[in-house]
């Protein structure tokens, strides 16, 4: 017997759309119980794209967590247009975690597909108007989120950091030729990834942003947390500068293990060793501890030096082959999954 309260009601006069179609989660089935460990994937953009490809090959209790901080694009345009989250990097994580089969490989390629057009659709990515025009319908971007990963069937589950926009603001050094110890403020996710000069440091505009509840509650309940690949300053990073993540970071009992870049972003990180990327980890989260960095061996210099600061941050390192055959700064996705499989292992 269907009760009054058991379906969506229509909206009475002056009611939001949210409260028109009321709590997504009590219309949806349940989602079916995930096998193999929990894992949590933070990032954004490719690298982290690259990372879900390779996590939903291990285990289908995958959450990614993802930056909400573009400003450039389709992402940057919807976001100014309509005050919410910048949808692109959700998008991306939504995709990568679509199944091979022709269900996911078609809704991938859906998702992904950009209008080319001279009017106001031009580079619109049609995933992105998906996710804004769901979340604008239920008043809720992560109920939202919820349902077009239903849709796509997507092997695990996709969140924001926050619940609000963040801007990023970077200190650059070195881009004065002529005064190399010169110093500036650029914000924006697009600048700091193309600044001229060498990223120090950075931070989150606002300052105190409101975790994801969500994302709060996966970390705390993961058996492992996966940071990175990806833009080490603009993608990974800010996941540490959202007070309440970082706590839960500290707090959680997962196993973390950090996955390093197969080769420097140019502006981003433009000549950093591998080492440097956990020298900049540490700054920016000094109580963090991870067990494990991955490295694909053939872009390691010198092992003992990433050994020992690996050892710093309290983990041990791994040499394997992740990176894509054809010389591409790249991660091979079944490549990356078999390594993160020994590690979810043997660890």
């Amino acid at each position: 017997m269907e009760l009054p309260g058991d379906r969506p009601r229509l909206a009475a006069p002056g009611e939001s759309a949210g409260v028109r179609l009321g709590d997504i989660r009590a219309v949806l089935p349940p989602a079916p119980p995930g096998m193999g460990p929990r894992v949590v994937a933070l990032g954004g953009g490719h690298g982290l794209a690259a990372s879900l490809s390779a996590l939903r090959r291990v285990t289908d209790a995958l959450t990614a967590v993802v930056t909400v901080s573009d400003d450039g694009g389709s992402s940057g345009r919807l976001r100014r247009e309509f005050g919410g989250l910048p949808p692109g990097d959700l998008r991306k994580a939504l995709a990568a975690l679509c199944g091979d089969d022709p269900w996911g490989r078609i809704w991938a390629e859906v998702v992904q597909f950009r209008f080319d057009s001279d009017g106001e659709l031009n580079n619109h990515a049609l995933g992105n108007l998906l996710i804004v025009g769901i979340s604008e319908l239920l008043g809720d971007e992560v109920a939202a989120l919820e349902l077009v990963g239903r849709l796509l069937r997507a092997n695990g589950r996709v969140l924001p950091m926050s619940v609000v926009p963040l801007d990023i603001e970077a200190l650059v050094t070195g881009f004065d030729p002529a005064d190399l110890a010169a110093t500036r403020t650029v914000r924006g996710q697009v600048d700091v990834a193309t600044a001229k000069g060498r990223v120090v440091s950075v931070a989150l505009v606002p300052a105190d942003p409101p975790a994801c509840p969500e994302a709060v509650s996966a970390i705390l309940d993961a058996e492992w947390i996966v940071l990175g690949p990806g833009s080490w300053f603009s993608s990974v990073l800010p996941h540490l500068l959202v007070p309440e993540l970082a706590k839960a970071l500290i707090e959680t009992d997962a196993r973390k293990v950090v996955a390093l870049n197969l080769a420097p972003q140019p502006g981003e990180t433009a000549d950093f060793s591998p080492e440097a990327h956990l020298d900049v980890l540490a700054a920016h989260a000094p109580g963090l501890r991870v067990d494990v960095v991955l490295a694909d061996q053939r872009v390691v210099a010198n092992a003992d030096t990433l050994r020992a600061a690996a050892a710093e941050l309290g983990g041990r390192l791994v040499l394997a082959p992740v990176a894509m055959s054809d010389g591409s700064p790249r991660h091979d996705p079944e490549l990356l999954a078999a390594a993160y499989a020994g590690i979810f292992t043997n660890t």
